[in-house]
């Protein structure tokens, strides 16, 4: 009978090399790197100073309260807050939460206000916003008439028109009256003043519009 021939050690342990290393190259073999996971919805981190309008934008101002707005070229762009060119932008409303600090930065000058509510018109077919509007309150007629000559010092909102409905005014402070005071450009941006006054109510409101600079 005929006995299975025996390798010799020399060729036993080279054999054992060969497969050790066939395995572990088949072990090492690449695979394919699995896809990045998908991201939950289209907003992103915002690192930058000014604000966003999408979603995730008008969180963090409600969450901060605070708010900057880019206009030192004259405009706000949609694009450059994150909202698609057909959107008429967000109504930011802080309710009970406080108000929200705003910043706007035109191109000659800053305007800022503490506000509970910030608006944003437009058209589906504008690719910026025609007018930022915010809402500033007083609980004294001695408050709002001081607001109402800041907005003259800062912005260069007409001062004879201001003065003579601030004299008219108190002379009667349980008058009620609306009142558009002339637009003011010193920061570039057009602000104007919506005065809505009502002497029988606690707390009285302006309604500040800013525009895109004149043209």
């Amino acid at each position: 009978m005929k006995h299975p021939v025996r390798l010799r050690q020399p060729a036993a342990l080279a054999l054992a090399a060969l497969l050790a290393s066939l395995a572990l190259t088949g072990c090492q073999s690449e695979r394919p790197t699995p896809p990045e996971p998908a991201s939950q919805g289209s907003s992103t981190v915002n690192t930058s100073e000014f604000s966003t309008l999408d979603a995730a934008g008008v969180d963090q101002i409600l969450a901060t309260s605070t708010a900057t707005l880019d206009m030192s070229s004259g405009a706000l762009a949609k694009a450059d807050v994150g909202v698609a060119e057909e959107s008429y932008g967000p109504e930011i409303n802080a309710r009970n939460a406080g108000k929200i600090d705003l910043t706007i930065k035109g191109p000659d000058g800053v305007i800022t206000g503490d506000t509970g509510r910030i608006r944003f018109n437009t058209t589906d077919a504008r690719p910026d916003f025609s007018e930022v509007t915010y809402f500033l309150t007083a609980t004294s007629p001695e408050e709002y008439f001081a607001l109402i000559r800041d907005g003259v010092n800062r912005y260069g909102i007409d001062s004879d028109s201001a003065e003579r409905w601030i004299t008219a005014t108190e002379a009667d402070l349980t008058s009620k009256d609306e009142f558009a005071i002339t637009p003011g450009t010193a920061t570039g941006l057009e602000v104007s003043y919506d005065l809505r006054y009502d002497g029988s109510q606690e707390t009285q409101v302006i309604i500040v519009h800013v525009f895109p600079a004149p043209l």
